[in-house]
């Protein structure tokens, strides 16, 4: 067997490569599967080198058909690299919570500090817009916008916030 596995071994995986397009563990697994099948009908297997090589060919083909079939029944198996495709896609129930954690946070929120939250940090304007549009001074909307930031922190309910760091 050894003989005849140092012989045969890597034509046999180039074989099963060629036969699982690429993937490579799956050809060694059907390597080994088709050497387990030689193992156990060793008093079937052909003395003659040319013969008993086309005879494990022959097993490693059928090994793969039979793989193949196998996988067309069974649920389609993932690894953990093929869940990261969807570490990209966003939660929309995460999203939902924080909208809502957003809101009560903002009820909590005196009305001057509320209104430069939004502007500035939902709507996206600068704290120099946010003073025009108010009409107050810069130092005044940048005081309002930090003291607003330090209470919604406060507000926050997991903890983090009472300290101030978020």
């Amino acid at each position: 067997m050894r003989t005849l596995y140092e012989a045969t071994a890597k034509p046999l995986l180039w074989y099963l490569l060629k036969l699982t397009s690429g993937r490579r563990q799956l050809a060694e697994d059907l390597l080994q599967e088709t050497f387990l099948r030689a193992w156990r009908f060793v008093d079937r297997l052909p003395t003659n080198p040319g013969q008993a090589r086309s005879w494990l060919f022959t097993v490693a083909k059928r090994v793969a058909i039979d793989a193949a079939r196998a996988d067309r029944v069974r649920p389609l198996e993932m690894s953990v690299a093929d869940m990261e495709i969807f570490a990209g896609i966003a939660d929309p129930t995460e999203s939902v919570v924080n909208v809502g954690l957003i809101r009560g946070i903002l009820q909590k929120v005196s009305h001057r500090h509320r209104e430069v939250l939004v502007e500035v940090y939902l709507r996206g304007a600068s704290l120099r817009e946010a003073a025009e549009q108010f009409g107050v001074p810069l130092g005044t909307a940048r005081s309002r916008a930090f003291y607003a930031l330090r209470s919604a922190r406060a507000q926050i309910p997991d903890g983090r916030g009472a300290d101030g760091a978020c």
